[in-house]
């Protein structure tokens, strides 16, 4: 069989109309020969009504009895999109994680996939009906369904295309791909026509909302070849492909991106001695608390230093209690948190042999007068957090000093 996967977001099925829209296009596919297997996120704002509707029951729902409630959303879609497909003559079956045995481990709320067993899906393909699977979620070992992260339902696409070795992943969304820049804030964004999976996994890690940066990962590893592109309008979208040889010895940024989803914590006056990093940074992982952009001062003449790091604002609570706790344990002398500020990230190739693309970045923001506060880069991506209030306007900045515009390149 030639098996093609396609993954629609939550934009996508917003509503009944889209809903049909969508269908149409995965019948079409299934008339020119192909086996169909659709990924469907909850429709529109359906996950974080659900969520919202559990904080007004109480403040602090239970992980696993949120993503029990949380789950439903996608199963709301996907019997919705398997209607749709019907009613245009097409046989389709919706199927939850569990029923389409995407096996997970881990908590709730953040599993990772631990294996798919395609029997079931293989089954109705071979009996020719579209196959609609809900994203986002999977099987534990104890038997409860568990979700997977937001933008989960990317990581499900990806993972059943390297599963049913697809020919093809498509994802769509409202968005006709991947951009130099969020069209949004920067009104000259140009749509790329192909990126690498480095590139694609540094911009969905620096706060791009096109890919969730799990799948992206999966992507590269299994050779998944994906293509995003608009749900509404038939243009050509974005490859997302391997690096190609002609990228390896350029230097150039390829895209910029803008993260307001973090805080910064620091932990200040630490002492300056072995194992300090260690003990606050197990104080975190106690607790599960993903953290981004570690960065130690350097010792002052008291022999004391500041470590900061930025994590998810949903997080910052958690973080500085066990911070806190640490702070004590270590006799820091306080925790900071600032919740006003944003990451902007250039992201491309072969920044480690050309220091110009780093170096434009600090001129054009000191030229425009906004200071930054901690500084984080690679190869193939340069990040410098901002005060809130300068987000944007640092972008535009940037996209404007690489070049990045609509007919410059």
């Amino acid at each position: 069989m030639k098996v093609t996967v396609m993954k629609f977001g939550g934009t996508s099925v917003a509503d009944p109309e889209k809903i049909q829209r969508a269908a149409e296009r995965a019948v079409a596919e299934r008339r020119r020969g192909y086996a169909v297997v659709v990924v469907v996120s909850a429709p529109g704002e359906m996950t974080d009504e659900l969520i919202s509707l559990a904080e007004r029951i109480t403040p602090a729902p239970d992980d696993r009895e949120l993503d029990q409630l949380v789950t439903t959303g996608e199963q709301v879609g996907i019997a919705l999109f398997a209607m749709a497909c019907r009613a245009r003559g097409a046989p389709a079956v919706s199927l939850t994680g569990p029923q389409a045995g995407i096996d997970a481990v881990g908590e709730p709320g953040r599993a990772q996939i631990r294996r798919i067993r395609t029997r079931a899906i293989l089954k109705h393909l071979k009996e020719g009906r579209i196959v609609v699977v809900a994203g986002f979620q999977g099987l534990l070992p104890s038997g409860d369904a568990a979700t997977l992260g937001r933008g989960g339902s990317d990581l499900t696409a990806v993972a059943l295309a390297s599963a049913l070795k697809a020919g093809r992943c498509e994802i769509f969304s409202d968005v006709k791909g991947v951009y130099t820049a969020d069209p949004r804030v920067v009104h000259d964004a140009r749509k790329l026509s192909r990126i690498s999976f480095e590139e694609m996994l540094e911009l969905a890690g620096a706060g791009a909302q096109v890919m969730q940066a799990r799948s992206m990962e999966v992507a590269e590893r299994f050779g998944v070849e994906i293509h995003v592109r608009s749900a509404f309008r038939p243009t050509a979208g974005t490859l997302i492909v391997a690096r190609e040889d002609l990228m390896l010895e350029r230097a150039f940024v390829s895209s910029l991106a803008l993260d307001k989803s973090e805080v910064r914590l620091t932990i200040v006056g630490v002492p300056d001695q072995p194992g300090v990093a260690a003990s606050v940074l197990s104080a975190l992982a106690e607790d599960d608390i993903p953290v981004d952009m570690i960065i130690q001062s350097a010792p002052s003449h008291a022999g004391r230093n500041d470590i900061s790091f930025m994590t998810p604002k949903a997080c910052a609570a958690k973080a500085k209690k066990a911070l806190e706790g640490a702070a004590k344990r270590l006799r820091a002398e306080r925790v900071d948190l600032r919740e006003a500020v944003a990451k902007v990230s250039a992201v491309g190739t072969g920044f480690r042999h050309s220091p110009k693309i780093a170096a434009t970045m600090f001129k054009t923001l000191a030229e425009h007068k906004i200071n930054i506060h901690m500084i984080s880069a690679s190869d193939l991506r340069v990040s410098c957090i901002v005060d809130l209030a300068h987000g944007e306007s640092a972008l535009r900045a940037l996209h404007k000093a690489y070049g990045l515009g609509k007919g410059k390149r």
